[in-house]
């Protein structure tokens, strides 16, 4: 009985401790991937893929049925064919011309003829989307407080990445490019090119319409974009303005169903610009032939 008296005390400060560690458990079970209202991960969580809609999404609103839209004709298709010298001529030249395609950092503020940038943006605008619903806003701007305040709210997010949510690695990678957060080029571009996705389509009569997916077809035509920028003497960098999407989409009066995907300054280069001497991979590394 002595012993048992003894033994108790410590019995129960073990089950206590049992029954707490259970409790914590359940508590970072529930809560686990559920970030803190006040944190600011590196992930962009405005960027997200929302092919997939979810049980409460199919809730909220008027979703059209896809046997409420009409049949679509199909008509002859006779694209031009050319002999084989020429196949290999083109091939060569257009090879040529996206090989001369480098990230330029240092813009002239020159004036674009707009009509170019129109085409431009047409180009794009004929890449292939999941069931045709071409997924893509291309927001153009030019007005310069509008760029001023584009390039606040990216320099304020970047600075974030570099010092904090990057870490050294990244960084250090990015040295030789010789990169860092601010952002001239914002400014000085005669113009920005902004790409949101549609992460669903709203039809005239206000009905919802899934987008498939989504983020893949716009990226598709965002490589269309830069081809055709190129083919008319325009430089860009790629940019990909992390945890920046919200402030954006709201500073352009972009509606909810639209997250930002790329933005890209758009010009020719300065009389001074420079870029690093970077090689790219040769056929072998890059393609596998079976």
């Amino acid at each position: 009985m002595a012993l048992l008296s003894v033994l108790t005390p410590v019995l129960a400060v073990v089950l206590c401790l049992v029954i707490g560690f259970m409790l914590v458990k359940t508590r970072d079970t529930e809560t686990k991937g559920t970030p803190k209202a006040d944190s600011r991960p590196w992930a962009d969580q405005d960027l997200q893929d929302d092919t997939v809609i979810t049980s409460r999404e199919e809730e909220d609103g008027d979703w059209v049925d896809g046997g409420e839209e009409e049949d679509l004709a199909h008509v002859p298709y006779s694209p031009p064919r050319y002999p084989e010298e020429k196949m290999l001529e083109r091939s060569r030249d257009f090879y040529t011309l996206l090989n001369q395609r480098r990230s330029v950092r240092f813009i002239s503020p020159e004036p674009v003829p707009r009509e170019v940038i129109d085409n431009v943006i047409r180009t794009a605008g004929t890449g292939p989307s999941g069931a045709h619903t071409e997924p893509w806003t291309f927001v153009v701007v030019s007005d310069p407080e509008t760029k001023h305040q584009i390039r606040q709210i990216v320099e304020e997010e970047e600075e974030v990445n570099y010092r904090q949510r990057m870490g050294d690695k990244w960084v250090s990678d990015l040295s030789k490019l010789r990169t860092n957060w601010i952002k001239e080029y914002l400014d000085v571009a005669p113009y920005l090119v902004l790409i949101f996705k549609q992460t669903y389509g709203i039809l005239p009569n206000g009905k919802k319409k899934t987008h498939y997916y989504n983020e893949i077809s716009v990226s598709i035509s965002c490589g269309i974009l830069l081809a055709a920028l190129q083919n008319v003497g325009l430089v860009t960098v790629t940019s990909t303005p992390l945890n920046c999407g919200p402030q954006i989409r709201l500073l352009l009066k972009r509606p909810a169903n639209e997250k930002l995907l790329m933005l890209l300054p758009v010009g020719y280069p300065a009389s001074d610009a420079t870029v690093p001497d970077l090689k790219r991979k040769p056929l072998d590394d890059i393609m596998v032939h079976i």
